[in-house]
């Protein structure tokens, strides 16, 4: 069926990508700002001009056809295009303003995003923070994303990348009382005779190898216990209550080491790992938001080196 030239073209591709992206025809009113009826009668007129159905409907899914996926594919990179060109004209306002969407692993969640989030939204409340936390490695610009927190190591070559803290330690850490009735490992190898709480990657279901160095060579181990975690908090709760040994970044156990609650095991085998930056695309930074959250950033992460330790 051939589309009538009567009809604008863009007409109902705005509500199409917005249900397509969000599988609901009420999130999709929701972002647009309009009533979930306008949003269905748009697609209704879309697939009655095309003559073709774009979505499958139920009382509880919304799926896309095959025609409607096609469509999809095709209409997406042309819309983040057009995102872009209207991201630009933004950028030559003074006061920064918008969304603000960034993606960064769990680690950072509690290390830079929860102090971080009061202060921006003080400094720049016409700006809203849209913070996705993913420890698999994201593609910013099919996710929609600003900018990203990342390990150096998972950074893509074409990135701009601003460090944020120094290399990171990583320690394996106990409780005493954990120590107190299992002793304490001398060697990496030994780990195989102890409770080590686990670790796995929300995304990929995988876990995470504690990784070791000795004369040079880097290698991993393997690690068993009664108690596996995705969520960093309770991991470090887990070591807290002493049911077994963590493999930690020493910023997300600061306090714990401070006071004792928590102690090292064969620090000298457990290396250095890159540190923590915020990354973009070239085209972005100068985006007043973006600009103005690199900024804030740094200075704060600035302030916490210079500050002396309360403990």
């Amino acid at each position: 069926m051939a589309i009538s030239m009567n009809h604008d073209p863009f007409d109902g591709l705005t509500e199409f990508l917005a249900v397509a992206e969000h599988k609901s025809f009420t999130v999709a009113a929701s972002r647009l700002a309009v009533t979930p009826t306008a949003v269905s009668h748009a697609i209704k007129l879309l697939e009655r001009r095309t003559g073709v159905l774009l979505f499958q409907r139920t009382t509880r899914r919304v799926a896309l056809t095959e025609a409607g996926a096609s469509l999809f594919a095709r209409l997406r990179p042309a819309a983040s295009e057009i995102d872009e060109a209207l991201a630009v004209l933004s950028g030559f306002r003074d006061q920064p303003m918008g969304t603000l969407r960034l993606t960064a692993p769990r680690l950072s969640g509690a290390l830079l995003i929860e102090p971080l989030m009061p202060l921006f939204r003080q400094a720049y409340p016409q700006v809203t923070l849209d913070i996705c936390l993913d420890d698999a490695t994201v593609d910013l610009m099919a996710g929609g994303f600003d900018a990203g927190i990342r390990l150096g190591e998972s950074i893509e070559k074409d990135m701009i990348a601003v460090r944020l803290t120094p290399d990171l330690q990583w320690s394996v850490v106990g409780a005493p009382a954990y120590f107190a009735r299992a002793g304490k490992p001398e060697s990496p190898e030994d780990l195989t005779d102890h409770q080590c709480i686990g670790f796995r990657f929300s995304t990929s279901g995988n876990a995470h190898r504690w990784e070791f160095r000795r004369d040079g060579r880097d290698f991993t181990v393997g690690v068993e216990g009664g108690v596996i975690v995705n969520d960093r908090g309770l991991l470090v709760s887990a070591a807290r209550s002493g049911c077994g040994l963590v493999y930690a970044c020493d910023l997300e156990i600061a306090d714990e080491l401070a006071d004792g609650r928590l102690e090292r095991v064969l620090q000298p085998f457990v290396p250095l790992s890159t540190a923590l930056y915020l990354y973009f695309p070239s085209r972005t930074q100068t985006q007043p938001k973006l600009r103005a959250f690199i900024d804030l950033a740094t200075g704060w992460v600035a302030r916490q080196r210079s500050t002396p330790p309360t403990h």
